[in-house]
């Protein structure tokens, strides 16, 4: 009750502190010049809807040079923005997505347009596409093509000033989109340009469009490059801008009925991209709360190994039925040889900065930090590009695609590898039957749970007939529940695929129950390849030790036991030859824990004090810092803990005996 009390006490607190921050009163010397700035750009405004003759507006816009220079205008307008979605969204990608030298000056080209006078610009096209111009020669003796005073020449003018408003755009939305979704498509075996039209477009659909909006409105209200490179020729160059240039001369009321159609335009597109077309990649339609996870029930659990048997429709589940044993060696950041039979699974564990993703990356052929030479099977892939290895990729969230269902981001792979659409579809609802999300084939990722989107994007992986499965870190973002159902899942269906599925995890949970070998990576190289019960055993890491639960004190053997490295001296029943390296491995449950100074038999006797203790299961671990021996874990029951009265900040004994110390030389 007090925690509900608290909650609400926040949310009050929260509710009353934005309302002060509401009613805060800006400083007068900010006000005051924003106040002016607001009317400066408001008063033209009003100065058209003021001076608007609106009892003649329908007969001033209706006028036959008005229509004509109307029709004018949306031609040429629309096809600017044609042309500037064909150069200028290639344009924007590279930018976005390429890193070369003169990236810089590209840029300021692009920007160039938006800052320089239109005059200048049209002056510029003359001496680039006029008849004396740099290309303009060229084009009319070889095609036939005059631009200047022509309405293709308007067409250019409008192109030339509109299209870096497409540009900026459309590489702002692209550089929020995370590469890892087409990486995730390459993976799947999607050629780069399929990945471009089928991911990478989707998914900054917004920013395309406000682009777009944005351009069109600049090329539908273009004057003077217009004027000065294609003229201005009634019916040909004579667009509504010029029209109300001309208006101005001889009726002014007329040319204010036409900017005020002008500025209605122009007011429409704003007002639709306003909070609707960010620039940024979203979600475009509302999803319902996800469906949460519910555990099958025993005749559920049997219905689903039914289907597993027979797929959906009848469709056995789809296998390429091939073995493609592993090798690998990987230079640059990571120095490591890899060799592994078909249907073996490998966790790689580390601390971070290791080179597990590393690993995977160059696995792929995604990063430069790393080469991998890869043979998988009989197949040489180190020279193919990503979308061409036949590995696939799981990162850690999955990476669905947001645009497309489950179903459809299942059978992304398939399609990709050239599977008629029908049969796709069919292998991708029986993977999804085996994975037990078939009844979530036509939903989308944003309303699936973690459980289920993780399950999904495994389909979508195995769907994809790979020969080398990575996963990185698959159950780190679910719960404890969640997690002991999907890893169920994964090991069972890993269990008959033909190749080697690397699982990088720093879950022990994970590396133990799923994994047939333990890679641990330090420093991009590997510490140790081994069985996880050696592992478990004989760590020769001490984050792996940690990892594990251990105590683990790296040292140097000495003639009675050995020295430290963090400092002090360990008593040891396992002899090393002196001077070797090597690392002590305590288990906390062979950490005894006393209010006085201990007797008898332990050789390993330290003062400390409590700095941590927490739950785990039914017993606790204690954490003890002391000034003679490294931060050591004990693990003891609650009961126990009461009765030697243990709180943070207590003075204790600890103890380890001899023989309950395990050596690993290193």
């Amino acid at each position: 009750m007090s925690r509900l009390r608290s909650r609400a006490d926040t949310r009050s607190g929260t509710r009353v502190r934005t309302r002060a921050r509401a009613r805060t009163r800006p400083p007068l010397a900010l006000a005051l010049p924003a106040l002016l700035a607001v009317a400066f750009l408001l008063l033209p405004l009003v100065g058209i809807l003021v001076r608007t003759q609106w009892g003649e507006l329908g007969d001033h816009l209706t006028s036959p040079g008005v229509v004509e220079a109307l029709k004018l205008s949306l031609l040429v307008s629309l096809w600017a923005l044609a042309l500037s979605l064909l150069l200028g969204v290639p344009l924007a990608w590279l930018l976005a997505r390429v890193e070369f030298k003169g990236k810089a000056l590209v840029r300021s080209l692009v920007l160039l347009p938006m800052v320089l006078p239109p005059t200048v610009g049209g002056v510029a096209l003359l001496l680039g596409f006029g008849r004396r111009g740099l290309l303009g020669p060229w084009l009319e003796g070889t095609f036939g093509i005059t631009l200047p005073f022509h309405t293709s020449g308007a067409v250019v003018a409008a192109t030339f000033v509109a299209m870096p408003f497409l540009v900026i755009s459309l590489e702002g939305a692209l550089g929020g989109l995370r590469q890892r979704y087409e990486e995730t498509a390459a993976s799947l075996g999607a050629s780069p340009v399929r990945v471009f039209f089928t991911v990478t477009l989707p998914m900054v659909a917004p920013g395309l469009i406000a682009g777009a909006a944005l351009t069109w409105a600049r090329a539908l209200g273009e004057f003077g490059a217009t004027i000065t490179f294609a003229g201005n020729l009634p019916g040909t160059t004579q667009t509504l801008p010029l029209q109300v240039y001309l208006l101005l001369q001889d009726k002014p009321e007329a040319a204010t009925s036409v900017s005020l159609l002008l500025l209605a335009i122009a007011m429409g597109v704003l007002i639709a991209l306003r909070g609707r077309w960010t620039g940024t990649p979203v979600a475009r339609e509302a999803a319902p709360a996800p469906v949460p996870e519910e555990p099958p029930t025993e005749g559920a659990h049997t219905a689903g190994s039914a289907r597993t048997t027979t797929g959906v429709g009848g469709v056995a589940p789809p296998h390429d039925g091939g073995r493609w044993p592993l090798h690998a060696t990987v230079t640059g950041f990571n120095e490591l040889t890899l060799d592994a039979e078909p249907g073996t699974t490998i966790a790689v564990v580390g601390e971070n900065g290791a080179g597990k993703t590393t690993l995977l990356r160059a696995l792929l052929g995604l990063t430069p930090r790393a080469h991998a030479e890869l043979r998988l099977g009989d197949t040489d892939v180190t020279a193919l590009p990503p979308h061409e290895r036949q590995v696939a990729w799981v990162p850690q969230d999955g990476a669905l695609f947001p645009h497309l269902t489950a179903v459809a981001n299942t059978a992304y792979g398939l399609r990709a590898r050239g599977v008629p659409r029908a049969q796709a579809r069919r292998e991708a609802l029986a993977w999804l039957d085996r994975l037990g999300v078939l009844h979530l084939a036509d939903r989308r990722p944003a309303q699936l749970s973690g459980g289920q989107a993780q399950r999904v994007a495994l389909a979508r992986a195995l769907a994809a007939r790979p020969r080398l499965l990575l996963l990185d870190e698959p159950l780190a973002a679910l719960d404890q529940t969640t997690r002991a159902r999907v890893r169920h899942t994964l090991r069972t269906h890993l269990a008959g695929f033909g190749g080697v599925c690397l699982i990088v995890t720093h879950d022990p949970v994970e590396a133990v129950s799923l994994a047939d070998r333990v890679l641990v990576l330090a420093d991009g190289r590997a510490l140790q390849d081994a069985p996880p019960a050696e592992v478990t055993r004989h760590p020769r890491s001490p984050w792996v030790a940690r990892m594990l639960g251990r105590n683990a004190w790296p040292g140097t053997a000495s003639a009675d036991g050995l020295t430290l490295a963090a400092g002090g001296r360990l008593v040891v029943a396992e002899a090393l030859p002196e001077g070797a390296k090597a690392l002590a491995i305590i288990a906390p449950e062979a950490v005894s824990v006393y209010t006085d100074r201990p007797g008898g038999s332990p050789r390993n006797v330290w003062p400390g004090t409590v700095r941590e203790i927490t739950a785990v299961g039914s017993r606790l671990r204690v954490l003890v810092a002391s000034d003679t021996a490294p931060d050591l874990v004990a693990e003891i029951t609650p009961d126990a803990a009461a009765e030697l009265g243990l709180v943070d900040g207590a003075s204790v004994w600890t103890s380890v005996k001899a023989t309950e110390v395990t050596l690993v030389r290193l």
